[in-house]
């Protein structure tokens, strides 16, 4: 062979084997689409997206929010990724459980008792008033059947609920007069959500629902004497001490205060089994990451308040014990509407009792004395 037809037969071979480097070989968006549906499950992206109830990157709550969405897609390597959306940047706060059941959204992050208008049921699994402190709610859902039962409640909607964080113990609330008595709290124009307000209103007053971005400016304008929203950390961050001066406890009606990660069941069933895992670990890390947090940030937030001469309040046990005695009412005509609701409670109170001993001769003792 010649040296014009080596060099003719070399430049072919380049040519057939695509080698020759003029030409983009990048599939066409559609081929690719085509070739992800047709891998292996395993080897699938999968790009969700999350809505919460929470303002952007508010401290605890939206950070904790965030933090999910990077642990999830840290520990998947990029095959699950999951963006983020604050409320109000692609569903109102209060219909991020309908957005998770429609499927607009994969995921959604939110406080159950915020549903109840949808699901009442829902309320069980956020606090009940004078219930069970965090650690005893936290081990009624994995060890005392609260967890089954929670899926049950949420089934029939298609979503699949988790704990993803909890606030830990709140306070009982901002007030713009003083809570002397049962008396002063005829016709208060109070937000708090839940069975908390239901409490509440059968007192006398006057409950709204509001999603935490609009509580300040309620409270500035006047729109409404009161509100309860979480503990020190998130309340400073708001600036309600700006808006009232009467900061009370002890947070009779939220012991504690499970925040949920609501996934889509048909999507969350979509997933390969080590996905399914990665979500699920990455809900019960941010469960005590955000307990974590809170822990930490409210020492130092309720020294601040302190300083810019804000006036901690304890309700009277006048108070207390009528919020008591009418959450227990609420708590039995919430628990006569369904069967479930009657399961669920008997479940709450027993585990409740069981706990109970313990915690009187560690926890209780602990704080009693030290």
């Amino acid at each position: 062979m010649n040296r014009r037809h080596l060099f003719g037969a070399a430049a072919a071979l380049l040519a057939t084997l695509g080698l020759a480097g003029c030409k983009d070989d990048t599939p066409a968006p559609e081929t690719q689409a085509a070739a992800q549906a047709e891998a292996p499950a395993e080897q699938k992206t999968y790009h969700w997206k999350m809505v919460t109830a929470w303002p952007k990157n508010y401290p605890g709550l939206g950070t904790g929010a965030e933090r999910i969405a990077e642990r999830i897609t840290a520990m998947s390597g990029g095959r699950l990724t999951v963006k983020v959306y604050a409320a109000g940047e692609l569903v109102p706060a209060l219909e991020v459980f309908d957005s998770v059941s429609r499927g607009t959204a994969e995921m959604g992050h939110g406080a159950a008792y915020y549903w109840r208008g949808k699901v009442p049921t829902a309320q069980y699994f956020t606090s009940i008033p004078f219930g069970l402190s965090t650690m005893e709610m936290n081990a009624w859902l994995t060890h005392g059947g609260g967890q089954a039962l929670w899926e049950e409640a949420y089934a029939p909607y298609g979503v699949k609920p988790m704990a993803a964080g909890n606030s830990g113990m709140q306070m009982g609330g901002w007030f713009n007069k003083e809570i002397n008595s049962l008396e002063d709290l005829q016709g208060l124009k109070l937000r708090m959500p839940g069975l908390g307000g239901e409490v509440m209103s059968r007192l006398g007053a006057t409950v709204v629902n509001l999603p935490g971005g609009e509580v300040f400016t309620a409270m500035q304008t006047g729109a409404i004497d009161a509100t309860d929203w979480v503990s020190p950390y998130n309340d400073l961050a708001f600036g309600l001490h700006k808006a009232a001066k009467y900061y009370y406890y002890p947070s009779w009606q939220e012991p504690q205060a499970i925040i949920e990660m609501l996934v889509n069941k048909q999507a969350f069933d979509s997933l390969p089994a080590d996905l399914q895992a990665i979500v699920t670990e990455a809900a019960l890390a941010a469960n005590q990451a955000m307990l974590n947090d809170y822990v930490y940030n409210n020492a130092l937030a309720l020294e601040e308040l302190k300083k810019q001469g804000v006036q901690l309040k304890r309700f009277p046990d006048e108070v207390l014990a009528a919020m008591k005695t009418e959450s227990e009412s609420v708590l039995g005509e919430l628990a006569a509407q369904s069967e479930l609701n009657g399961r669920i409670w008997a479940s709450l109170k027993a585990f409740q009792a069981q706990a109970e001993p313990m915690q009187a001769i560690t926890e209780q003792q602990l704080y009693n004395w030290r």
